[in-house]
């Protein structure tokens, strides 16, 4: 068995490994259907403060003032200081907010089972494409679930200070610290406010666990509120100053979370094969899709945790700081989902709107995976038979993610079939960042004028099903994205939920991996009238 100091060793070079990926691929990602807007927004709030806040367009723009703009405002800001492309800029933002998220969960996992699950929970969500995979491009949805969880960590260190002398000797810098976690995730969405639940609801367990009267309850929890003031503080000052329309009234975050609990708009997605309005998904909706986006491995740790966990329950001393810390992470995985079951909001792209609950369940099932190694001490060939599996398990996701890149977001596991089954039953590249390599692969299709001196013709017409700078960032002078396509030149378009069935024409190019068509590109020039015209979408 490892040592401690070896685990953590490996740690830290799991995470120099993440970073030198991060920094030789940042550039490999497309562009994603929301990330024009999303950064609009982020140009519109810059010029907010710019122009001594007269310049309000930002909270008239689309629906986006709903949403805080910590992360769009940031590379609005360093889009005019760092000579890097906004786009690849942005990634690369993402992604080291999605490394910071894995650094809090690593600093969970330690504090509840040392440094071994410490390495295990950054090796699970390294393999994890909806976490690894989607940090590059989720640039709203990373950050966000990158700030609760780093919520979670300083709620935990609080708790264990609770059990341990009711915040006597608690530095006030933990409250502060927290106040920055809550006030950015705030400062993204108004679903920052689960983490100030999470946070209630381990103070309310703490007093009772802690209080021998309902009296010195009271008094121990107005004594966390005392010293959460900082917390509250700090946290009301970031959220305004990233989503300053959620505080110029106090009825407009009650209108964010309205908003965000029901949209109101006509879109379809779809669940192992069943299409359906996002308005009226089962409720098992996100736990099915959790299901079969999570790697094996992953599962495994799940279904260990609930069979020895409950095992080493029999057995253990009751400690209240390690309850406490077992309750704030569990309560981070149980109250979103619980949240889903009740309410039914829209939902849609899987997992994606619930992220944030990746990191959470990951440290639970990083802790399972070491409560199996530790249960089987008995049995010697069942725990050299658990380590081969939980080994091969690993070495199949890391296999399969390879042959995905750069759309490592699209994995799912072999419960939901191979990848061309499963692109084909849920949802695929729903972010269409397979129509950069679409679009590089328009351009080399068409050959290139072999004299300087060739008289100009009028640009290609290209139709996109998707946003229209998905196409024109990476298509040259020759290229122009129409907005009619009946008279389109060439179509390029994502096969996710079938948009590339809308128009016709010959097929010059696919995007595929591993026998998953992704993208495709159509020849539409030589199409006869009748055949131009848009259908809708099958289904």
């Amino acid at each position: 068995m490892l040592n401690p100091a070896t685990f953590r060793r490996l740690s830290l070079a799991l995470f120099a490994l993440l970073g030198v990926f991060i920094v030789l691929t940042f550039r490999h990602y497309g562009i994603s259907n929301d990330e024009e807007v999303q950064h609009t927004y982020g140009q519109l709030l810059l010029n907010f403060y710019t122009s001594g806040f007269s310049d309000q367009s930002a909270f008239q723009y689309r629906n986006l003032y709903l949403y805080g703009g910590f992360f769009d405002l940031v590379a609005a800001i360093l889009e005019k200081i760092v000579p890097i492309w906004v786009w690849d800029m942005r990634h690369l933002l993402s992604a080291l907010f999605g490394l910071a998220g894995i650094f809090a969960s690593y600093k969970i996992a330690r504090l509840l089972g040392g440094e071994r699950a410490g390495f295990v929970v950054v090796a699970l969500l390294t393999i994890t494409g909806s976490w690894s995979g989607a940090m590059f491009t989720h640039t709203k949805d990373i950050p966000f679930a990158t700030c609760m969880v780093w919520a979670l960590y300083y709620t935990i260190r609080i708790a264990q200070h609770i059990a341990k002398d009711g915040l006597a000797n608690a530095p006030w810098s933990l409250s502060v610290k927290l106040g920055i976690a809550v006030g950015c995730a705030l400062g993204l969405r108004i679903g920052g406010v689960f983490s100030v639940f999470y946070l209630l609801l381990v103070i309310v367990a703490a007093g009772w666990l802690k209080a021998d009267s309902l009296r010195s309850a009271l008094g121990l929890w107005l004594g966390c509120v005392k010293f959460l003031l900082p917390a509250g503080l700090t946290a009301f000052v970031l959220m305004a100053i990233f989503w300053p329309w959620g505080v110029m009234s106090p009825e407009h975050p009650l209108e964010a979370a309205r908003a965000f609990s029901h949209f109101a708009f006509n879109m379809l997605t779809v669940m192992d094969g069943q299409v359906m309005k996002i308005g009226e998904v089962p409720r098992d909706y996100v736990p099915a899709y959790l299901l079969v986006r999570l790697p094996e491995v992953f599962l495994l740790g799940l279904i260990s945790l609930g069979i020895f966990g409950l095992l080493r329950l029999r057995h253990a001393k009751f400690d209240q700081s390690a309850f406490l810390a077992w309750f704030a992470v569990t309560v981070a995985v149980a109250f979103p989902l619980a949240f889903i079951l009740l309410d039914r909001p829209a939902l849609y792209n899987g997992v994606r709107h619930f992220t944030f609950v990746l990191p959470p369940l990951a440290i639970l099932a990083t802790l399972g995976l070491c409560l199996g190694w530790d249960g089987l001490n008995f049995a010697p060939r069942l725990r050299k038979g658990f380590a081969v599996a939980c080994a091969l398990l690993t070495l199949n996701t890391l296999y399969v993610l390879t042959r995905l890149h750069p759309y490592e977001y699209v994995y799912y596991n072999q419960i939901a079939g191979n990848t061309a089954q499963a692109e084909n039953s849920w949802e695929g590249d729903y972010w269409s960042s397979s129509l950069r390599e679409a679009a590089e692969m328009l351009e080399s299709e068409i050959p290139k004028p072999i004299s300087p001196y060739t008289i100009n013709q009028s640009p290609y017409r290209v139709a996109v099903c998707a946003e229209s700078i998905q196409g024109q960032a990476y298509l040259d002078h020759r290229f122009q994205i129409t907005s009619d396509w009946i008279n389109a030149d060439f179509f390029i378009s994502s096969t996710n939920m079938n948009c590339d069935k809308v128009l016709q024409g010959r097929i010059i190019g696919t995007v595929q991996r591993m026998g998953a068509t992704l993208a495709v590109i159509k020849d539409r020039r030589h199409l006869l009238a009748h055949m131009r015209l848009p259908r809708p979408a099958p289904h």
